[in-house]
């Protein structure tokens, strides 16, 4: 459905929690967007991505007023979207959260039900394939638990959304030169390593690899870390590897992907021949990109069939409606889904 290379890609941007930094980036971003088109004679003449958001009209409406009130908003319907005008934002109002819940700054369950109705919009126009992409602007997992749904990260939730298990689904964060995906995520370390078995790693080294093909990356070199220290030392460090990751790595290899490892993960991290490392459990991957991109990462649930990402940082309550969140991740995860030039090595 992606036509990364093909032309303007059409991307429906969920708002986030409303009464977080989420509307006002995503605004900022899509009037960035559109003046950068405009700039260059259109959003097709240029191949320019073209910006929907998903959201609370009336929300979307205050923030654009106070961001970009030289440009119009423009209220469509993903199933016959018009053709991209000039000056023009275009909105889909997802009409979810009561006018009294709208308190930037505040962690309410509201705001937390609005959040996964905005994405939930989204990802249904993108299984009608009225969108190429779908971008989820920050949560808060404590306002989305609370409204009452069982939610730990938007691969989960991703998966449910299109019908399909949802450990089936895995993230793929992005930043600072790294791309790591996780073979399980948001669980104890104790529940995550009980889990872990061979087919948890092979599918996440499979999608991890569709989804670089889907960005232009033909042949990706996956790097496996290993589950234990030094990937086990043979049994010396434990037999997780040698039962799990080592079988893995040689049916990978007998289908002809390129795979380096298992080994330990301090070790493979530092191959610069690396397109994309497997990691076992969550700070085994998100340690390295936090640590090297900071808030600069983009995170894309792979395996579903669909470009789904999001931005690596939080809803920024402590700044709500003061106008002063910075839209520079959430372009990155723009240019993540429809260039892929966010998976070239950055400087740092």
């Amino acid at each position: 459905m992606s036509r990364i290379h093909d032309g303007a890609m059409t991307v429906a941007l969920a708002i986030g929690d409303p009464n977080g930094i989420g509307p006002e980036i995503a605004v900022k971003a899509a009037a960035q967007m559109v003046r950068e088109g405009g700039e260059h004679g259109g959003h097709a003449a240029h191949s320019q991505p073209r910006i929907v958001l998903f959201g609370d009209a009336f929300v979307i409406r205050r923030y654009a007023r106070q961001c970009c009130p030289e440009l119009m908003l423009r209220l469509v319907q993903p199933d016959d979207l018009p053709a991209a005008e000039l000056n023009a934002i275009d909105m889909v109002d997802v009409a979810s959260l009561p006018a009294e819940a709208f308190v930037p700054g505040e962690v309410a369950a509201a705001a937390g039900a609005a959040t996964l109705a905005y994405v939930s919009a989204a990802l249904r126009a993108a299984r009608a394939g009225q969108v190429d992409a779908v971008i989820a602007c920050p949560h808060s997992e404590t306002a989305i638990n609370t409204s009452g749904v069982r939610f730990a990260g938007y691969p989960g939730f991703v998966a449910r959304e299109m019908g399909m298990p949802a450990e089936d689904v895995y993230l793929l964060l992005i930043g600072g030169g790294l791309r790591i995906v996780h073979a399980t995520l948001h669980e104890g370390i104790a529940s995550a390593l009980a889990r872990l078995d061979q087919r948890h790693v092979e599918r996440a080294a499979r999608a991890a690899v569709q989804a670089l093909q889907l960005m232009g990356v033909a042949h990706p070199v996956v790097g496996l870390m290993g589950i234990n220290p030094h990937a086990g030392e043979g049994g010396l460090f434990g037999r997780e590897d040698i039962d799990i990751t080592e079988p893995v790595a040689r049916k990978l290899r007998d289908d002809g992907m390129t795979i380096i490892g298992p080994q330990g993960a301090d070790l493979l991290l530092t191959n610069p021949d690396i397109d994309v490392f497997v990691a076992m459990y969550h700070d085994q991957g998100h340690i390295p990109v936090k640590l090297r991109a900071g808030r600069h990462s983009a995170a894309l649930s792979i395996g579903a069939g669909v470009l789904f990402s999001s931005v690596g940082h939080g809803s920024g309550f402590d700044i709500a409606g003061t106008l002063l969140a910075d839209p520079a991740p959430l372009l990155g995860a723009i240019r993540l889904v429809t260039t892929g030039t966010v998976l070239a090595p950055l400087a740092e």
